[in-house]
């Protein structure tokens, strides 16, 4: 097993994984901190990251700026050894779907994140908010198409590439880069063969742009890595590292409440939705409650947060947002849990080490 870290520029883990972004709520500086202190790159999830704020219903932009800063301070000191020493990376998840998006990604580079991950849309402005920090940056893609319009984009307007690339598979969660078609042949045979040689064009492609630079761009593969199987497989197709999301959900670390890490554990396979989000995107979520009513009937929305840059309050059949706080504080029946497609696979409450032990034995 491929156990000699993830180098990411002048950076590195002890642990050639990173813990995908999920909020709101899920990932904060309790997972993030609890992952970088065993070795892999914790990212902390800036969509609605002041929720917990005084201020946030008067001014939600606000808190959650000074709530970013604020919880990668916290993050550090779990994850920072009495001897000084991090045996991982810190770093954040902002969707570029998100309104004022350039001001959450300065605010990031400016606290002082390893890294930033980008996806939810085409990020090809996010070099510009990190000119002349040392914030390595990273967008997540889908297909080749997208690697290469997010590649090219940054060699023309800011003559640079990216730091690394994730690559998120149809088996992810939360919001997805596929069409609702795609996401529903998944399951077919034949389908994960295919997708891998996709990953291939997307790591051939990072290397064209690597090379043009002179430098090394490490590809991280994600959705639906649970064991060291799969992340050997990864491997085998050329990335450098995986990103791992919902099993992290159901240990002691993560921030959400007892009772939404409950809610992956009970949940089966045939539990798991499709849905499309207040936004058009197509998004993996748990069936429950909250779902089946809103297939009815709208959720009356009194106030609109502007969290997202294309959501209208007027026409979205709820507010994602309180739907995602109503989840990450307990409230399960009435919130939006989203996941990834091995959440049928999780069975009990374990820690950030154990996960880690299963993935890298």
């Amino acid at each position: 097993m491929n156990r000699q870290g993830l180098q990411i520029g002048n950076k590195a883990a002890e642990f050639p994984f990173i813990q995908g972004g999920m909020g709101v709520g899920v990932s904060l500086s309790g997972l993030a901190g609890a992952v970088a202190r065993e070795g892999g790159i914790g990212i902390i999830s800036t969509a609605q990251i002041g929720f917990r704020e005084a201020d946030f219903e008067k001014d939600s932009k606000a808190a959650n700026l000074r709530a970013m800063v604020a919880e990668l301070g916290k993050a550090r000191e779990i994850a920072t050894a009495a001897d000084g020493s991090c045996k991982g990376l810190l770093g954040y998840n902002i969707m570029n779907a998100a309104r004022d998006y350039g001001d959450y990604v300065r605010t990031a580079a400016k606290a002082g994140a390893d890294v930033i991950i980008s996806g939810a849309g085409l990020p090809t402005d996010m070099p510009e908010y990190v000119e002349g920090t040392d914030t390595k940056i990273a967008p997540i893609v889908s297909s080749e198409k997208a690697a290469r319009i997010i590649l090219k984009m940054w060699d023309r307007h800011y003559r640079r590439t990216a730091d690394f690339l994730v690559i998120e598979s149809a088996h992810a969660g939360g919001h997805l880069g596929f069409s609702r078609d795609v996401l529903e042949r998944q399951n077919e045979e034949g389908f994960d063969k295919e997708y891998d040689e996709e990953i291939c064009r997307i790591i051939d492609c990072a290397r064209e742009y690597g090379e043009k630079y002179s430098v090394h761009i490490p590809v991280i593969v994600a959705g639906g890595i649970m064991n060291a199987g799969q992340v050997q497989h990864a491997f085998s197709l050329g990335a450098d590292g995986v990103q791992v999301a919902t099993p992290f959900v159901v240990t002691e670390e993560c921030d959400a409440h007892r009772a939404y890490k409950q809610a992956y554990i009970n949940a089966k396979a045939e539990d798991i939705e499709i849905i499309i989000s207040p936004v058009g995107m197509p998004a993996r979520a748990i069936n429950n409650p909250f779902l089946e009513r809103i297939q009815k009937e709208k959720e009356t929305i009194r106030k609109c947060y502007r969290c997202l840059e294309k959501c209208n309050p007027a026409t979205a059949p709820y507010c994602i947002t309180r739907a995602l706080i109503r989840a990450v504080e307990g409230d399960v029946e009435n919130g939006l849990i989203f996941c990834g497609d091995n959440v049928g696979y999780l069975t009990e409450i374990t820690t950030v080490q154990e996960v880690i032990r299963g993935l890298f034995p």
